[in-house]
């Protein structure tokens, strides 16, 4: 895996990870009745910044891993996509102010050795 094709996945997996953020923040800011229909729930979340937000993220990830696989193989780019596990739980301790704990640190230390072990295949 080169350099310029890890950016690529690291980009996107970012962007990504940055959409599940914006995703989180929207849907706790809204509220509805017990009682709401379905569409209306629906509208509810449409109308969200953040989710909207959320969304357009997405899509720019969604662009950069298609580069990321014009160059690379599925097999190898695929378990990539875990470092959103490591990006999330980043961002849910520090941007989120999430709790953590020792267990779930060391089962980011096992996805990071994956990883590179992955990467040096």
């Amino acid at each position: 895996m080169t350099l310029h094709s890890f950016a690529l996945v690291f980009i996107s997996v970012t962007l990504s990870a940055f959409g599940q953020t914006a995703f989180k923040m929207g849907v706790t800011r809204i509220s509805f009745a017990p009682d709401a229909a379905v569409m209306s729930k629906i509208i509810g979340f449409a109308g969200s910044p953040f989710i909207l937000v959320g969304l357009v993220l997405y899509g720019i990830g969604t662009l950069f891993w298609l580069f990321a696989l014009k160059q690379l193989d599925l097999s190898l780019a695929y378990p990539f996509v875990a470092m959103s596990f490591i990006v999330v739980f980043l961002i849910g301790v520090f941007g989120l102010g999430e709790p953590w704990n020792m267990t779930r640190v060391m089962g980011l230390l096992i996805i990071t050795i994956g990883l590179v072990v992955m990467a040096k295949a």
